[in-house]
């Protein structure tokens, strides 16, 4: 019979957090704590400067930095998922969380990932167009189609929230409560269960799968189009111009990409460290999330100039 939702939320109040197994010493812990402190500073720092210039810049208000900010908006929101907790844990070994905290925790994150996931696809196609189409880029990619475009990012990135917390809502926990992670972490949680979730477990596994080959799909297209047309261009210097309009987007694609199958493969090592692996767990939620802006103000023209204009206080505020 299956469990109702209350059921599973009653008989285990709190998860406690392994964390690092290896690194409980004292010495160990604070210089985690202090580079993953200075990591997620680094991290609000560098999106709410960028936030700010897309919001007060009208030379930015295009559809390129419509999906930058949501970018910005998202990066935000993961490592603020795992990061304070995973500090309050280094600092003060506070490593209980709450029931429902914990499958806030578990749902949010994998929501986010996946909305940001998809937003770096739609990154890709706006490049797509502005470089194989540039005449008819302005009709083909107006902000309006931005914003909705960036809409159906979240909604389906909700969606998969909501279809997990329904999975693990119907999820028994009667027993064990140390989660081997540092965080919710879904699979981590899940193996926890009492009763059969093989169903879900293979349900999830295949939307997973869905969403993960649609996103790779639409961006090696999208850069297997672009590479073809630059190559089409004849002057150099208008292909290094085309070229450099996408290396920012590249790298930040790569680095988040590269270090989730780098995280998806010490899964199957058996004999990978788990503090290794824990720490590229926590690398994979804040690395990607702070060097974005860093990237993207420095191979950025557009995005320079107004960081320039910001801080010289030369910035034209938008008048709407």
């Amino acid at each position: 019979m299956m469990p109702d939702s209350n059921q599973s939320s009653s008989i285990i109040p709190e998860f406690i957090l392994v964390g690092f197994p290896g690194l409980q010493d004292w010495k160990s812990r604070s210089i985690l704590f202090t580079i993953f402190l200075l990591l997620y500073v680094l991290t609000l720092l560098g999106n709410v400067t960028l936030l700010i210039l897309i919001r007060f810049d009208e030379g930015l208000h295009m559809p390129m930095y419509v999906f930058l900010c949501n970018l910005a908006i998202l990066d935000l929101i993961l490592p603020t998922l795992v990061v304070p907790k995973l500090l309050s844990y280094l600092m003060f070994s506070i490593n209980s969380i709450e029931f429902h905290g914990c499958l806030a925790q578990m749902v949010l994150q994998q929501g986010s990932s996946v909305a940001e996931s998809l937003i770096l696809a739609a990154m890709a196609y706006d490049r797509y167009l502005a470089i194989c189409y540039p005449l008819h880029y302005s009709a083909l990619m107006t902000n309006k189609h931005a914003i909705r475009l960036s809409c159906l990012c979240w909604i389906i990135g909700f969606l998969i929230l909501i279809m997990n917390l329904c999975f693990i809502r119907q999820t028994l926990f009667c027993g064990p409560n140390e989660v081997p992670h540092y965080f919710c972490d879904y699979s981590a949680v899940a193996a926890l269960a009492c009763n059969d979730i093989s169903i879900y477990a293979a349900v999830g596994f295949a939307i997973a799968m869905c969403v993960i080959c649609s996103v790779l799909l639409c961006l090696v297209y999208s850069y297997v189009k672009i590479v073809a047309s630059v190559l089409k261009i004849a002057s150099t210097d208008g292909r290094q111009k085309a070229f450099s309009t996408c290396v920012s987007h590249l790298f930040v694609v790569s680095v988040f990409f590269i270090l989730a199958a780098f995280v998806f493969v010490s899964y199957r090592i058996e004999e990978f460290s788990e503090d290794a692996r824990m720490i590229i767990h926590v690398v994979q939620n804040t690395f990607p999330s702070m060097v974005n802006p860093i990237i993207y103000c420095l191979k950025t023209k557009e995005v320079r100039n107004s960081l320039q204009k910001f801080v010289t206080g030369n910035m034209v505020t938008p008048s709407w």
